[in-house]
């Protein structure tokens, strides 16, 4: 990653980091004018460039950078070179990350003048403040993950004027941009669906058609190798098969932890069948103590079929009253199975002196 530094006689330097040992920076957010117009990586290299429209949002930078005392900071146009496409493509799929990693994120509107305000209290900010829903910036591709990944964003106007921050301008940046007000405030993206996020990048143009869909790489944390020439829809062919790989591939979600209470109220939901009694059941004790015998070594099993098993609600009470720590059940299609601790659970139907069968009335249990 390459840092710009402003020297102490004015002039911009470029230094180049690698891996953790990057300083603390400031970056800057703002909207491109003709091409000709930016000061390019060859321009800084070459001591060219001051002379261009866009030098003024280089040097503004590299001032309020040391105004919020940070040594260095980095903007697009001249910090990434664009005649080299493996850097390039390395530096598109890491941008997200880098304005991640900002001290500060600087979007500078140079549609958006304060001209005719004295300072910037509430009576003057009448001027500046409708004009902010017209700014070309909020219009772009590439300014919306510089807008949702920075940890701070404060927004300036044309005449370097701070006019407040991602926070302070959280409802209007809301209304214009219709994006979650908890993504505003820094919520993990992954937290909405792609959908919500893909409505973010509706209405917004790149001057490349490919790039409306790279722009996309950090808002949905994929990565993937740039072709330009592929055209738009190609591009977001590519994007949505990534995304959804990387869907694929996520751990599944853990369970919400449960309270002490909550996992006693989830025990007792179970402790009774929620069925009323029914006067013209005949209580079968035979069947209980029968169950209850077979059942009595671990590893043993009990099963009942046919009219036996008619009312099995019943009986799976009965086994949870008189042994819930000790008793599990499962039916099986003709009737239902009592398993002791250590026993093999199966839906056999054989015959055998495992099975009470052919009962002449249903059973209930008391």
């Amino acid at each position: 990653m390459r840092l710009l530094r402003l020297e102490a006689d004015g002039e911009f330097s470029l230094l180049e980091f690698v891996g953790k040992n990057i300083p603390r920076y400031a970056i800057l957010s703002h909207t491109w004018g003709a091409d000709d117009e930016e000061v390019t990586f060859k321009d800084l290299a070459d001591g060219a460039g001051k002379s261009k429209h866009g030098y003024s949002k280089i040097r503004f930078c590299g001032k309020q950078a040391a105004k919020d005392g940070l040594q260095f900071f980095w903007v697009d146009t001249c910090c990434i070179d664009k005649s080299s496409s493996a850097e390039l493509s390395e530096a598109i799929n890491s941008m997200f990350r880098w304005y991640h990693n900002a001290v500060k994120c600087y979007v500078y509107l140079s549609d958006v003048s304060i001209s005719g305000s004295v300072g910037n209290d509430l009576s003057s900010q009448w001027i500046w403040k409708p004009a902010i829903q017209y700014s070309r910036w909020f219009t772009r591709s590439w300014t919306l993950q510089e807008l949702v990944a920075p940890t701070s964003v404060e927004f300036f106007s044309a005449e370097g004027e701070r006019l407040g921050d991602r926070i302070s301008l959280l409802q209007e940046i809301h209304n214009i941009t219709g994006i979650s007000i908890q993504a505003l405030q820094g919520s993990p993206l992954s937290q909405f669906s792609v959908d919500e996020r893909m409505s973010w990048a509706e209405s917004r143009k790149a001057k490349r058609d490919e790039d409306a869909a790279y722009s996309l790489l950090g808002i949905f944390d994929i990565h993937m190798p740039l072709i330009y020439g592929e055209g738009r829809k190609k591009a977001f062919i590519r994007l949505h098969k990534e995304i959804e790989q990387s869907l694929r591939n996520e751990p599944p979600a853990l369970p919400p932890t449960l309270s002490t209470e909550q996992l006693k109220r989830k025990r007792e939901s179970f402790s009774t069948v929620p069925f009323g009694r029914d006067p013209d059941f005949v209580g079968r004790t035979d069947v209980s103590a029968w169950i209850r015998e077979r059942c009595a070594a671990p590893g043993t099993r009990a099963a009942i079929r046919d009219s036996a098993a008619s009312q099995p609600t019943r009986s799976m009470e009965e086994a949870h009253i008189d042994k819930p720590a000790s008793l599990s059940f499962n039916s099986y299609g003709p009737g239902f199975q009592f398993n002791a601790p250590g026993s093999t659970q199966n839906n056999n139907t054989g015959s055998g002196n495992q099975f009470f069968g052919s009962l002449s009335g249903p059973v209930h249990f008391r």
